[in-house]
């Protein structure tokens, strides 16, 4: 198995504000970033990203570091595009390289959620109108039954005020996490949405079923004219989602196909 080299052995550099540059959590297997670029290239084809878009890993060896790409079009990722993040957002051997703006989202949710191995958050057309009205996102059918746990809405103007909408520092970062609480996905009010769960297979299937599950919804209401939706309880979505847990495979092995990989 091929590893990526330990930066930590790297001759110190400085961060921003003149700090020292955090260790690394240690080597990483070649395909761990294979796959995060493949993750980012499926998110692109499956409508979930367009230009914009991110993912990250929880770091396989050191629970306080994360994977993701430098800041570049989702559908362009390559394996060596992917840097490593201590939590507060700070790269480890960034080599000229620029983060993600809003690294920030996944760095206060794992250090919010030990459970968490996997973030992405997506701007996809069909989730945003639903942080804009009350109508709460329901789950619509058994491959999107995680969304029968509920889907909080981040708006971060209640905190904030007006603001350029971005999750751009650790604070900020922080209060989206709390948020998101135990659920797997969260709303971001005219922003988009992150998804998280315990692999980036994982993580990724919610999110494509997400941006799904909404267009049915929207969908099923115009067809209902208003009437309830007969969408899944709480208990049915516990029952199916513990079965889709089981079955990521299946489309990740087909969406890795539809991207080349």
């Amino acid at each position: 198995m091929r590893l990526f080299p330990c930066a930590c052995c790297a001759p110190a550099d400085l961060g921003s504000g003149g700090k020292a540059l955090p260790k690394s959590g240690g080597p990483v297997a070649r395909e761990i970033c294979e796959d995060i670029a493949t993750a980012s290239r499926i998110c692109a084809d499956q409508g979930v990203f367009d230009a914009f878009g991110h993912l990250s890993v929880r770091h396989p060896n050191a629970p306080d570091r994360f994977l993701m790409s430098r800041s570049r079009a989702p559908a362009l990722v390559e394996a060596d595009d992917i840097m490593e993040f201590d939590l507060d957002g700070e790269a480890v051997d960034p080599q000229g390289r620029s983060g993600f703006l809003e690294r920030f989202i996944h760095g206060e949710i794992f250090r919010a959620r030990p459970d968490v191995m996997s973030v992405v958050h997506s701007h996809s057309p069909s989730v945003v109108p639903f942080s804009l009205v009350p109508n709460q996102m329901r789950a619509m059918y058994h491959n999107a039954a995680f969304i029968a746990q509920g889907v909080p809405v981040f708006d971060i103007r209640e905190k904030y005020g007006a603001t350029d909408m971005l999750v751009g520092n650790s604070d900020k970062g922080r209060e989206l996490a709390k948020v998101l609480g135990d659920k797997p996905v969260c709303l971001m009010r005219a922003h988009g949405s992150v998804a998280v769960g315990p692999s980036l297979q994982h993580a990724v299937f919610r999110a494509v079923y997400t941006e799904s599950n909404a267009r049915m919804q929207i969908q099923a209401t115009i067809i209902s004219g208003g009437a309830p939706l007969a969408a899944l309880d709480a208990e049915e979505g516990r029952l199916a989602d513990a079965v889709n847990l089981n079955v990521t495979g299946r489309p990740w092995e087909l969406w890795k196909m539809r991207v080349g990989r």
